[in-house]
């Protein structure tokens, strides 16, 4: 990754690390690149903690995109107290009787956090927009509301990445069909993303409207070409390490209290109830 570290600007360093010559990348060198960045994802978290700061990154993308493995990827080495996932289901009855981004608002991060939205208030300029789940004065009235809304967050002093995920038509026919012959994964097919598949160019002209309204200049949607999965995360991992302006704290030396000592016995193993051990390593 570009050393980005003396721009302070966003924008500046997103359009300087844009400028760099990519490299094919081994399974191997993926593996090992993905460690560095998780580390240096624990940094900026670190720094995230230490000065208080509030992130909140966006994820949308069509079905398939790999939206859910990216987040996994990125927090897989976060500490959990500062860092949370929002996935919201269909809004409930009482949701649906609320303004549109209160049950949004509501995940916001106190300081020290970071809260990735797997799917997100664009939901109305997506899936809403196209099944019919919203009235035009619904959707025009999100239009509107959600540019105004973003520049006010980012105003309040949150930091706001959005991303969206870029699949082709032809590799999402694919994981579609792998989705469908691997047990393990049927359960991420679901009645709305087959009904999503067929309606392929309704979800295109709605994303292009959606970018229309909100590719703001000071909230701009940062685009990530999700044909290969491993490329995209890394992609997009180096690129959010460019979104914050973090420094590397000083480590402390830790240094193990000396253990205490008085006469103890264990209870006697039969009086416990263990796991059975069926694998035991070599």
């Amino acid at each position: 990754m570009a050393d980005l570290s003396n721009s302070t600007d966003p924008a500046t360093k997103a359009a300087l690390s844009a400028h760099v010559t990519p490299r094919r990348c081994s399974r191997e060198f993926y593996d090992k690149e993905l460690v560095r960045l998780q580390t240096e994802l624990v940094r900026m978290q670190e720094w995230i903690v230490h000065r208080g700061l509030r992130v909140v990154v966006v994820m949308e993308g069509r079905d398939t995109a790999g939206k859910g493995g990216t987040i996994k990827r990125v927090t897989e080495k976060l500490n959990a107290r500062h860092c949370r996932v929002v996935a919201l289901g269909t809004p409930t009855e009482r949701e649906r009787t609320q303004w549109y981004f209160q049950r949004y608002i509501q995940h916001l991060p106190a300081a020290g956090e970071i809260v990735f939205f797997d799917r997100s208030w664009y939901n109305r300029a997506g899936i809403e927009r196209v099944m019919g789940f919203c009235t035009d004065e619904e959707y025009e009235d999100f239009l509107r509301t959600c540019p105004q809304l973003e520049r006010a967050l980012v105003r309040s002093g949150i930091i706001l990445v959005k991303y969206w995920l870029s699949l082709s038509d032809k590799e999402q026919e694919r994981r579609f069909g792998d989705r469908i012959k691997n047990p393990d994964k049927r359960w991420k097919l679901s009645n709305m993303d087959l009904e999503a598949r067929a309606r392929w160019v309704d979800y295109a002209e709605a994303k292009d409207q959606m970018f229309a309204y909100t590719d703001l200049r000071d909230v701009p949607w940062y685009v990530v070409d999700a044909d290969d999965k491993r490329s995209a995360r890394l992609n997009l991992i180096s690129h959010l390490l460019t979104m914050i302006s973090y420094e590397t704290l000083p480590q402390t030396d830790i240094q193990l209290p000396a253990r205490q000592e008085r006469a103890y016995m264990r209870p006697p193993i039969d009086t416990q109830t263990w796991v059975p051990r069926r694998y035991v390593v070599d």
